[in-house]
C-alpha cells in the first residue's frame, strides 16, 4: 500500500502544531505562568524549548521519515538486527490509548461548556452557580458519556477520509479559527478596564515571584512544560514525520512547530492573565481557572455569552486537533502493523476507545470511591500519570538515545536523515550534547517528576515508586548500551 503524504508543506506544519497545540498550552500554561512569575516564568521555559524540545521533537520527526512507518513499527525497520529497540514501540502504542483515555473526557467538557455559553447559561450567574455547575457536570454520568462519545464519533469520523481529505482538510480549518479566535480574544482581554497590571505582569519578569515559589521548583516546572507542550515520546509527532517527503530539512519544521505552539501558549495567557487582573482574580489559581474562574468573569462582561462560546470554542478545537492526531497515530498501528484498511481501523478504534474512554468518566461519579494514587484522586489522575510522568519522558528518552547510539539507529544515519532536503541543518556539533546532555536531563525530570508527585505521600510509597522508576529508566538505557543480542547492521 503506497504511504500517504501531506498535500503541502503547510498542512504538514499546521497538523503536527496542532497535535501539539494542546490544552495544556492554553488551560495549563496561563495559571503556571501566574505562579511563577508571568515574564520571568516565560524566559525560563523559552530556553528549554530551544535547548530540549526542539532536538528531541527533531529526533522523533527524523525516526517517522525514514522509517515511513507509525510507532509500531518504525523501530523495526530501522533498529540494527538481534536489537531489541521495537519493544520500545509499546511506549507508544500504549501511550496514546492512555492519552486518549481521559483526553477526550477533557474535550468533552470544552464542547459541552461551549454550548452552554452559546446558550447563555453562565450570563448573570453568580458564583456559587459557577461553581456548582463544573461540580454538577463531574457528577453526571450520562451527560459526561453523551460529550465523550461525541468527541470520539467527530475524531474518528474525521480520520476515515484519509490523511489529505480529513485530517490535514479539518485540522488547517480548525487551526486557522483557532489562531483568529484567539487573537479576537487577546485583543478584548487586554482592552479591559484594569487590564494594565495584568500586561504589565505577564510582559516584566517578576524575579522575586519565582524566588518564593523557589528557584528549583519553578526551573522544574519551566522545564516540564516545555517538554511535554510538544506531545513528545508517544509517536504523536513521529507519525506526520512519516507522512513528509525529503524535500525539506526537519530542523526548520521542527522549529515552525515549535513557534507555532509558543505562540498560542503565549496568546492563551494575553486573554486569561489581563482578565483575571481586570477583575481582582488570582492567575495562578490552578486548573479550576477554566471552569469555575474564567466563566465567573464572562458573566460579568457585557456580551459575555459571546465571549465565553468563543473562548470555549477555542479549547474545543485546540483539544480536537490533539484528538484527531492521536487517533489518526492509533488507525496507523492496525494499518502498518496488521495490514488493515483505514475503515477497518476506524470503526475497530471507534467502538474500542468509547469503551476505554468510560472508566475516566465514571471516576468522576459511579466510580468516585476508586482513589487510585491516593485520597482525592480520579482514575484520570492514574492514566495522566501514566502518560505524562512515565511513557512521555521514557519514550523521549528512546528515541533520543536511538538516534545517537551506536547499537541503535547511529547519529551519521540520524544526521543523513534529519538534514536531507532544502532548510536549516542540524548542527553537527551538537552531538556529544544530543548524546549525553539531554538523555541527563530528561532522566532528571523523570525522577525529579516522581519524587514531587509521592513526596507528600508518605516513605514507603515515595520509595516504592522510586524504585520502580529506577527501573523503567535503566531498561531505556539497556537498550542503548547493549541493545540485547550483538548489534548487527542490515
Amino acid at each position: 500500500m503506497k504511504r500517504e503524504t501531506f498535500g503541502s508543506r503547510l498542512g504538514f506544519i499546521l497538523v503536527s502544531a496542532g497535535c501539539a497545540i494542546g490544552l495544556g498550552n492554553v488551560w495549563k500554561f496561563p495559571y503556571i505562568c501566574g505562579e511563577y512569575g508571568g515574564a520571568a516564568f516565560i524566559l525560563i521555559y523559552l530556553l528549554f524549548l530551544v535547548i530540549l524540545g526542539i532536538p528531541v521533537l527533531v529526533c522523533e520527526f527524523s525516526v517517522g521519515r525514514s522509517s515511513r512507518k507509525s510507532v509500531a513499527m518504525c523501530f523495526e525497520e530501522l533498529e540494527p538486527r538481534g536489537t531489541i529497540w521495537h519493544r520500545l514501540k509499546y511506549i507508544g502504542i500504549v501511550g496514546c490509548y492512555l492519552l486518549m483515555m481521559f483526553y477526550t473526557t477533557v474535550a468533552g467538557w470544552m464542547l459541552y461548556y461551549c454550548f452552554r455559553s452559546l446558550r447563555g447559561d453562565f450570563v448573570g450567574a453568580s458564583s456559587e452557580a459557577v461553581e456548582a455547575a463544573f461540580s454538577g457536570m463531574l457528577a453526571d454520568a450520562p451527560l459526561m458519556t453523551f460529550w465523550t462519545v461525541l468527541v470520539c464519533i467527530l475524531g474518528f469520523v474525521v480520520c476515515i477520509f484519509g490523511l489529505n481529505g480529513g485530517v490535514e482538510k479539518v485540522s488547517k480549518f480548525m487551526m486557522a479559527a483557532l489562531l483568529l479566535i484567539m487573537v479576537v480574544l487577546a485583543v478584548h482581554s487586554v482592552t479591559l478596564e484594569g487590564a494594565g497590571e495584568g500586561v504589565k505582569f505577564y510582559l516584566i519578569p517578576d524575579f522575586q515571584r519565582i524566588l518564593e515559589n523557589g528557584i528549583g521548583t519553578a526551573v522544574f516546572a519551566a522545564l516540564s512544560q516545555s517538554f511535554f507542550t510538544l506531545s513528545l515520546g508517544v509517536g504523536a509527532m513521529l507519525i506526520f514525520g512519516s507522512y513528509l517527503d525529503r524535500s525539506r530539512s526537519l530542523t526548520g519544521e521542527a522549529i515552525s512547530i515549535t513557534a507555532l505552539d509558543t505562540f498560542v501558549a503565549l496568546t492563551a495567557g494575553f486573554i486569561v492573565i489581563p482578565a483575571c487582573f481586570a477583575f481582582g482574580i488570582e492567575p495562578g489559581s490552578g486548573p479550576s481557572l477554566v471552569f469555575v474562574t474564567l466563566p465567573n468573569i464572562f458573566a460579568q462582561i457585557p456580551g459575555g455569552a459571546v465571549w465565553s462560546a468563543l473562548f470555549f470554542l477555542f479549547l474545543a478545537f485546540a483539544a480536537l486537533t490533539t484528538v484527531i492526531a492521536v487517533f489518526e497515530n492509533i488507525i496507523a498501528f492496525y494499518m502498518d502493523g496488521l495490514g488493515w484498511s483505514r475503515k477497518k481501523g476506524v470503526i475497530v478504534n471507534a467502538v474500542l476507545m468509547i469503551i476505554l474512554s468510560m472508566p475516566c468518566v465514571l471516576g468522576y461519579n459511579l466510580l468516585s470511591g476508586v482513589q487510585p494514587l491516593g485520597a482525592g484522586t480520579t482514575i484520570m489522575d492514574l492514566e495522566d500519570f501514566i502518560v505524562s510522568n512515565n511513557l512521555l519522558p521514557l519514550g523521549s528518552l528512546g528515541y533520543v538515545l536511538f538516534c545517537t547510539s551506536k547499537n541503535g539507529w547511529g547519529w551519521n544515519a540520524f544526521m543523513d536523515e534529519v538534514n536531507a532536503g532544502e532548510g536549516l541543518k542540524f548542527p553537527k556539533g551538537l552531538k556529544t550534547y544530543v548524546s549525553y546532555g539531554i538523555p541527563l536531563i530528561i532522566a532528571v525530570i523523570y525522577l525529579k517528576g516522581y519524587y514531587d508527585y509521592f513526596s507528600a505521600k508518605g516513605p514507603v510509597m515515595l520509595w516504592g515508586w522510586m524504585a520502580a522508576a529506577v527501573i523503567f529508566l535503566v531498561f531505556i538505557f539497556y537498550c542503548a548500551l547493549k541493545g540485547g543480542k550483538k548489534a548487527a547492521k542490515k
